[in-house]
This record gives structure tokens, C-alpha cells and sequence, in this order.
């Protein structure tokens, strides 16, 4: 079936505007647009003032696109082949044929033979020492970076730090005296505003196209790299293409308001509408990456309802399709929730006073705190509101759902060994194979039923409660060890990419 997509024409009313433009200035002083708060001067542009005075976009692309950078990567064959493949390309299985979401990462769709993998994306100015802002998934396994300026001038480029679950990545060129776009306030973005997206498309030069902002908050599960992916994009009708991904999107004052990160098309090209991370999220994460080396995440420890439960299960949670807000499915028993007394089948409607009616909108909230932040939580109990004040924590939270779908994962079915056939193994617990069905078991090994568990990694585990906590802990590769009842030597199994 073919989609279409309407083009709908926006009218201002008879309102008088002013635009301010943004340009920092002085090049004697080192500049950071995420470290800094100290305002930037700003060059004013005035309009005569009519019924319906018009929106200007020159000056706030002419601010704006010096500080747009071109970046290109080059991944050797040897040390990425499998995982950059399959990055291209990360919903092969989510639509069928149709293939509807696409992460873009420009000229990279080169074969699995080839050599080494070249790639090109965008980035942003964000130091005036030569910090720049892109995503991810532009340099993630990249062997070389290299950095063309606005000027032309091209740099090599370093890998600061990255953060997968938000798709964002910190990197680094020796310069001085860079164009710095100034960052706007991306929680005061609103819908039919208009926006310019600015970055290197299809190997272009520069590029800048213009749109509005269409939606907000938008969670459209693309992100498959990290354990605990964080999507909130702003959705706009800019046209933005591969090679974009890392780009600016700005707003009329010349300010960064996201970082391009993804398109929907059923081909990989433009067709409507594109993805951006939030400045707000991205300060947070990139500032972290600058002061701390790493993301300083805080978890609330909760386990949200998804938006298509079925009746049975929201009968169950209590959950009232007219209360606006998020309802929680589980909490972690250790969890800052669960400590703070908030329960299974509440629902969160506010996060330190700002409303949540979305789980992307209750998650880009507490990705911006970190562990130790005290935040207040507004919850709906029966139809009685209650503010709990929380605690964030450092570790993500497990829940008995995720543990389920863990050992499910592996096509297995587990028996806790008895003391009795312990001791005739010569060990002191484990774990017993009893049933071995489709899954990552049959796929990757050559593992037979009956087999004992004794270790996964390093950890000895001895109950299935313990494989599944240890399981649940365990990386994307790990080795599974253990014996057979009728062998007295070692066996061992590796388990690879089991959280892609």
C-alpha cells in the first residue's frame, strides 16, 4: 500500500516579530555552549512591521551553518564486520518489506567484503577549542574521523566519549577559534514552529532545508544500541537525508534545539519526517561526557506499561485509559521507587512538577538527572494523588518480567540440581538443562539436554533464581560452563550477541 504525505500550509496571524540571531563573537575567550550558561551576544534583526511580516530564515542560517561540521569515517573490515553491517540497517525485522524506519548514516553501504567501510555524517560545533556533537551511530567503530569545517579546512578527529542509549557521541580536533552554535531551550519548542535542519546530506556540501516541528516526545523504537535506550525525538517535516545524522536542527534565532538522528521512509531517503534528540537531553549527556568521562545516569527503578496492553492486563494493573500519565508495571523491590513507597499500578503524571503523559516524555526526565538527584514524583493512586520524594540510583532496576524473558531468550527450560546428583558430580550445585527448544541455545551451540550449569562468566550459579539474576547481569558475549552427567570433562559454550 502507498502512503501519501499531504504538504500543509501554515498562517501566522497579524502579530509583530522581532528575531534575534545568534553569533558568538570573541575569539579571545574559549567558549563551551554545554559547560557554559553565560548568555551569547545576539545580533538582532528587525522587520518593518505589516499584517503578516514574514519568518526569516537567512540570517538564521548564516549563524548557524559555520558551526555545522562535515565527518567521515573509515571502519576496517577486520575489527567491525558483522556489528556494522548490521547497524545500517537496524529494523530489517520490524516491518517486513516495507522497512519503514532507517537510521541514516550517509555513503556507508558498502559490502560485507570489502576491506575496510566508509561513512560520512554531520556534526556540531559546541567548543570553540574544537568539541563537536553527532551521534553514535556516525563514528561508532570507526577506526578513523576526520573533520571538514565549513571552511574546508578537514582535522583528524578523536572519540571523546559516546552514549549509546542515547544515540550521542563526543568528539574532538585540534582548532581554535571555532564558530559555536548556541544552544535554545529545547523544552520550549512547540508544535508548528518552524525549524531549518542543517548538515551534509547524500555527500553534499552543506545543506539547510526548512520545516516545523510536527510532533514531540516521539518514541519510534529505532535505538537498538544501548541497554537502556532513551527516545523523545522532536518530529519534523524538514527534509533530511543520508549523511545527515549528527546535523543541526535550529530554530528561527539561530539556536540548536536538536541533534538529527533518524528518518521515516520506506526507502532510506527522505519521505516526510525526521528525528531529532533534544538540546536539553543532549546537554545533559555530552556535559557529562566533558566533566565526568562517562554518562552519570539515575534510574527510578520502574517498569512502565507499554501503550498496548490488552484489557485483561489493564484490568489488572487498574489502569484507566481517561487518567493522562504513566503507569507502572513493575518496580524493582531495591529500586529509589519501591524505597519511596511508589507502587505497581500507580500512575506517574508529573516529574519535579513537569507533566508526563507519555513514557518518552517520563524517561528524557530522568535522563537528565543523575544518581544522588533528589527529584519529586506525582503519582494517581485509586483516584488519590500522592508526591513521593525519590532518591535516584545508579543501577537500572531488574524486574521479574525481564528475568523471564531472559531465560525465554535462550530456548531452554531449567531445573535447580539436587544435592543428591550434586555430589555424585563432584560439585557443589548447579544448574540442569531439562528441555532444549528454539532459541540462542540450538542457534549458537551444540549444548545437549541434561547438561549442568556450573558457571556463566565467572559466576558460580547453582539455582535457576541465581542463573537468572546472573544471565540478566551478563553482557552481549558471555561463556556458559558445566558438565555432563555421563562425562567427567569440562564443557564450554559462548553465547554471542545475546542483547542485540
Amino acid at each position: 500500500m502507498k502512503s501519501k504525505f499531504k504538504i500543509v500550509a501554515l498562517a501566522f496571524g497579524a502579530v509583530a516579530i522581532v528575531g534575534g540571531y545568534a553569533l558568538y563573537a570573541n575569539a579571545n575567550k574559549n567558549y563551551n555552549s554545554v559547560l557554559q550558561t553565560e548568555n551569547v551576544p545576539l545580533v538582532k534583526a528587525s522587520y518593518t512591521e505589516t499584517a503578516t511580516p514574514p519568518v526569516d530564515f537567512e540570517k538564521a542560517a548564516t549563524s548557524a551553518v559555520p558551526a555545522v561540521v562535515h565527518i567521515k569515517t573509515t571502519t576496517r573490515f577486520k575489527q567491525t564486520a558483522g556489528k556494522h553491517q548490521q547497524q545500517q540497517n537496524p529494523f530489517g525485522d520490524m516491518f517486513g518489506d516495507n522497512d519503514m524506519f532507517k537510521k541514516f548514516f550517509g555513503d556507508g553501504s558498502g559490502s560485507f567484503q570489502q576491506p575496510e567501510q566508509k561513512a560520512s555524517g554531520s556534526g556540531v560545533v559546541i567548543s570553540t577549542d574544537g568539541y563537536i556533537v553527532t551521534n553514535n551511530h556516525v563514528v561508532d567503530g570507526a577506526t578513523d574521523v576526520s573533520v571538514t569545517l565549513n571552511d574546508r579546512k578537514t582535522y583528524k578527529a578523536k572519540v571523546i566519549g559516546t552514549d549509546a542509549n542515547t544515540d550521542l557521541a563526543l568528539i574532538k580536533i585540534d582548532a581554535k577559534n571555532l564558530t559555536v552554535m548556541p544552544l535554545g531551550n529545547s523544552d520550549d519548542v512547540h508544535l508548528g514552529q518552524w525549524v531549518l535542519a542543517i548538515g551534509y546530506p547524500l555527500n553534499l556540501d552543506v545543506t539547510v532545508t526548512q520545516g516545523i516541528v510536527s510532533a514531540k516526545s516521539r518514541n519510534i523504537g529505532i535505538n537498538r544500541q544501548g541497554a537502556a535506550p532513551v527516545e523523545a525525538f522532536i518530529q519534523t517535516d524538514a527534509a533530511v537525508n543520508p549523511g545527515s545524522s549528527g546535523g543541526a536542527l535550529v530554530n528561527t534565532n539561530g539556536e540548536l534545539i536538536g541533534i538529527n538522528a533518524a528518518i521515516a521512509s520506506p526507502t532510506g531517503s527522505y519521505a516526510g519526517y525526521a528525528y531529532s534528540i533534544p538540546s536539553n537531553l543532549m546537554k545533559k549527556i555530552i556535559g557529562d561526557i566533558m566533566k565526568f568521562g562517562s554518562v552519570q545516569r539515575g534510574y527510578l527503578g520502574i517498569s512502565m506499561a507499554p501503550s498496548n496492553l490488552d484489557d485483561a492486563k489493564k484490568k489488572e494493573l487498574g489502569i484507566n485509559d481517561e487518567i493522562d500519565g504513566v503507569w507502572i508495571m513493575e518496580t524493582d523491590p531495591t529500586g529509589a521507587a519501591a524505597e519511596a513507597g511508589i507502587k505497581k499500578g500507580d500512575a506517574v503524571t508529573k516529574i519535579n512538577d513537569v507533566t508526563v503523559k507519555s513514557s518518552s516524555e517520563l524517561a528524557v526526565q530522568i535522563a537528565t538527572q543523575k544518581p544522588g538527584d533528589k527529584i519529586t514524583v506525582t503519582v494517581l493512586r485509586g483516584k488519590e494523588e500522592k508526591i513521593f520524594n525519590v532518591v535516584l540510583k545508579s543501577k537500572m532496576g531488574t524486574f521479574a518480567s525481564q528475568k523471564a524473558a531472559v531465560i525465554e531468550a535462550l530456548g531452554a527450560e531449567f531445573a535447580t540440581l539436587n544435592k543428591e546428583d550434586a555430589t555424585k558430580l563432584g560439585i557443589t550445585g548447579g544448574v540442569q538443562v531439562t528441555n532444549i527448544s528454539d532459541g540462542i541455545i540450538r542457534n549458537q551451540t551444540n549444548m545437549r539436554q541434561g547438561f549442568v550449569i556450573t558457571k556463566v562468566g565467572d559466576t558460580p550459579v547453582k539455582t535457576v533464581d541465581e542463573l537468572k539474576d546472573v544471565i540478566n547481569n551478563q553482557g552481549s558475549n558471555f561463556q556458559i560452563r558445566g558438565v555432563y552427567p555421563d562425562s567427567k570433562e569440562v564443557y564450554y559454550y559462548g553465547i554471542n550477541d545475546f542483547k542485540k
